[in-house]
């Protein structure tokens, strides 16, 4: 397999690593106390990507006791017009990393065709 291919393979998975980030941040948007999740990208040896998942620990902010009790609880540090903007960087890398594939695709296409 060629670089362009491994080096395309491993940003697809890498942004799918991403994806899944995202979605346990927005599905637990609403639980209180939960603290959300990022995923850096770095770059690793072989021309690829490794994913870094880490904790947010900053708190929510703090909402009123429900049980009568006057202490407050915190709620989420999700914020979820953060978690838009990862959601559409994450489908362009997708994109642009399927687009690399294709043209990848119609060169070795190309080339066969010459060859054959």
């Amino acid at each position: 397999m060629t670089a362009v291919l491994n080096t395309a393979f491993s940003a697809l998975d890498a942004y799918g690593k991403k994806l899944d980030v995202t979605a346990d941040n927005i599905a637990n948007s609403n639980t209180d106390g939960f603290k959300k999740s990022r995923a850096t990208f770095e770059e690793a040896d072989s021309s690829g990507v490794i994913v870094s998942i880490s904790k947010v620990n900053t708190p929510g902010p703090p909402i009123p006791s429900e049980d009568g009790t006057g202490k407050p609880r915190e709620s989420s540090n999700v914020d979820l017009t953060e978690e838009i903007v990862n959601l559409q960087t994450t489908k362009h890398g997708f994109e642009a990393n399927l687009k690399t594939l294709k043209a990848q695709d119609s060169m070795l296409g190309s080339l066969f065709d010459i060859l054959g």
